[in-house]
C-alpha cells in the first residue's frame, strides 16, 4: 500500500468520522442528534495520537502528524478554532460506508 493511498485512506476516514460525530456538512452544523443512523455503522473505531502542525480557522482543516504520516483532517471551524500548531491532540477515527 503506498503511502499516498494510505494518507487519502486516513483523510477519508478521518473526514467520515468527522462528520458522523461533529457535524460537519457545508455551511450548516447541525446537532449530533439531527445527523441520524450516521454513528450507527461506523467501523474501524480507534484512537491516534497526533501534533497540530498547521490550522486554517476558515476553513477548519487542521495538518497533524500521527502516526509518522503527516494528515489534513477537517472540522466545524468553531470546533477546531482555539487549536495552534504544536498542540498534542488526539484523533477519533472510524468509516462508514453509504
Amino acid at each position: 500500500m503506498s503511502s499516498s493511498y494510505t494518507r487519502r485512506l486516513s483523510l477519508l476516514a478521518a473526514l467520515g468520522f468527522a462528520l458522523a460525530v461533529g457535524g460537519a456538512a457545508a455551511q450548516n452544523y447541525p446537532p449530533q442528534e439531527k445527523m441520524g443512523g450516521m454513528r450507527t455503522n461506523v467501523q474501524g473505531l480507534h484512537t491516534m495520537p497526533a501534533t497540530v502542525t498547521a490550522t486554517d480557522p476558515k476553513s477548519g482543516t487542521v495538518d497533524v502528524t500521527a502516526g509518522g504520516m503527516a494528515l489534513r483532517v477537517h472540522f466545524p471551524p468553531p470546533a477546531m478554532a482555539e487549536l495552534k500548531a504544536g498542540d498534542q491532540i488526539t484523533l477519533h477515527m472510524g468509516f462508514s460506508k453509504p
